[in-house]
């Protein structure tokens, strides 16, 4: 396997000292490695893998340096345009090493959502011309991939990727994370809003551990999943798919569980949602401040004010919680409150070891859902 030391110290070696992106599960030691030894000078999370390339490119014209853009393959996407529009050798010709994760690659099991990422993740690069190479637990192979990478960008003066399989890197232990005192749970908070919501209320949740902990849930208590969408991909796009549902069926509460992570993806969303006036819209922001599915790796959650945000944006209602009881004492009045609201539920990182993934298949989530708005 490869020592992310080791990687980082060839990348060093090649000039490459500045990192952004959004991290991924199959670099997350490699992300930790680099948040531990790199001074928030060179190295920023990024809201989102778009923006990560814009902050790669005012670095290269800060410096004339190389920059590294690290994400999961399903941030493809939120890259094409900087990357077709400002990156492009017909453009800017900008240099930059992409290091994408490369979840759902074909013949190896993975979760829905990134099974076509998976299949379209090399021919996307090669529909925008952007050369790269294949790295898996070969130590001394991706030490070479990474001199080809940089050498290949300085003479195309354009990006080049590095697509990096499951398993490739190492273990390593980060020296530096997120730690609160809360007493609080995500997965507690969840069980806490779905006991006191009503019968006929609609739920959509966000990607990652909120949905997974949601479906346990509903199975402990025994209950179906047809009042749930489970918004397993498209990180940060769960509160429009929320707002457009509850726009059309404005006599029900709509309840969208989301986390810092992903709220603060796609954070002009909230203005839109603040300014739809829609009454029955229920926002709950289950703030960590961390992207706890891949990593635990550190969000601006705890250093920006939701509340404000929120209040800005145009929403009507807006409390903050930290403990079971102030959950408790608020939840009635959040959903009965006249929204757009906002609840932003303060937790600490973690969940549990054997918390499982969800049983049906999205088309089959999506079906029961349907049947159940209608």
């Amino acid at each position: 396997m490869v020592c992310p030391a080791k990687f980082y110290n060839a990348l060093g070696n090649s000039g490459i000292n500045y990192f952004t992106g959004v991290p991924d599960s199959l670099l997350k030691t490699f992300c930790a490695f680099v948040s531990d030894n790199v001074s928030s000078k060179n190295h920023v999370v990024a809201a989102n893998e778009g923006a990560a390339v814009g902050l790669a490119v005012g670095y290269h014209l800060a410096t004339g340096k190389i920059p590294l853009v690290y994400m999961q393959n399903s941030g493809l996407g939120n890259i094409i345009n900087p990357l077709m529009s400002l990156v492009d050798p017909d453009v800017y010709s900008v240099p930059m090493l992409l290091v994408i994760g490369w979840r759902g690659e074909p013949d190896k099991k993975d979760e829905p959502q990134h099974v076509k990422q998976g299949k379209v993740t090399l021919s996307t690069l090669e529909a925008m011309g952007i050369p790269y190479s294949i790295i898996d637990d070969d130590e001394a192979g991706s030490i070479s991939a990474i001199e080809t990478a940089v050498r290949t960008a300085k003479e195309t003066s354009g990006a080049y990727a590095l697509v990096v399989k499951k398993g490739c890197f190492d273990n390593y232990t980060p020296k530096n994370t997120v730690e609160t005192s809360f007493s609080l749970t995500r997965e507690a908070a969840i069980k806490q809003v779905i006991n006191a919501l009503g019968r006929d209320n609609i739920v959509v949740a966000t990607t990652g551990m909120a949905s997974r902990e949601l479906f346990e849930y509903r199975e402990e208590i025994g209950q179906g999943h047809e009042k749930d969408f489970l918004t397993v991909g498209g990180m940060g796009h769960a509160s429009q798919i929320a707002l457009s549902i509850a726009t059309q069926k404005d006599d029900r509460n709509v309840i969208c569980i989301d986390g810092d992570g992903a709220s603060i993806m796609h954070m002009g969303s909230m203005a839109i949602i603040g300014q739809s006036h829609q009454k029955n819209y229920k926002h709950i922001v289950i703030n960590n401040g961390a992207h706890d599915s891949v990593g635990g790796q550190e969000t601006v959650g705890f250093k920006i004010d939701l509340c404000a945000i929120a209040k800005g944006c145009g929403y009507r209602n807006i409390h903050s919680v930290d403990d079971a009881s102030n959950l408790e004492e608020k939840l009635s009045s959040f959903l009965n409150s006249e929204g757009p609201s906002l609840l932003e539920v303060k937790v600490r990182t973690g969940n549990r070891k054997d918390l499982g993934r969800p049983t049906t298949t999205p088309q089959e989530n999506k079906k029961a859902f349907m049947a159940f708005v209608k």
